[in-house]
């Protein structure tokens, strides 16, 4: 599997030793660069645990759809990060981790500049498979959508 330039693989050789917690505390700690989407969307980790993360985000103009709200994309680009990442903090060294599927309910609009909290917990994870969920609150804990995800567990190279 190719590494992209922004990829954690790419700026450090020891990643492949590393548990999958050590690499979201990395990029975290700022140890390895975020995922460029994460900078793009303007979205960020802030608290990384084994099985649970946290991102923080607020959607901008460049995030609307053509009506002037937040993009579904947006919803589901942060939860899609939240899961995987909380997937992450799971794996022994030298697994890695896609997202097969994920489901998204939009409950309601994000305002723009908004500041809302990503944050997804583990549900299930086996040799191959992993299931996440996760939510997107305020910093009251009002909802405003929510995720469920299914992923692959595989070595590098298949």
């Amino acid at each position: 599997m190719e590494q992209g330039a922004g990829s954690v693989y790419s700026h450090n050789k020891e990643v492949p030793e590393m548990t999958g917690l050590e690499i979201i505390q990395g990029i975290q700690k700022g140890q390895f660069p975020p995922p460029p989407i994460a900078e793009l969307l303007n979205f960020s980790l802030q608290n990384v645990a084994k099985g649970k993360v946290v991102f923080k985000g607020t959607p901008t103009w460049k995030c609307t759809n053509p009506m002037g709200t937040v993009h579904g994309g947006w919803y589901g680009t942060i939860l899609d990060s939240t899961m995987a990442c909380s997937v992450i903090t799971e794996l022994p060294p030298g697994k890695q981790f896609t997202t097969l599927e994920f489901k998204v309910n939009l409950i309601r609009p994000i305002p723009l500049d908004f500041e809302v909290f990503a944050e997804g917990k583990v549900i299930h994870i086996g040799k191959t498979t992993a299931v996440a969920e996760a939510t997107i609150h305020d910093s009251k804990g009002k909802v405003y959508a929510l995720g469920t995800s299914t992923g692959v567990i595989f070595s590098p190279g298949i």
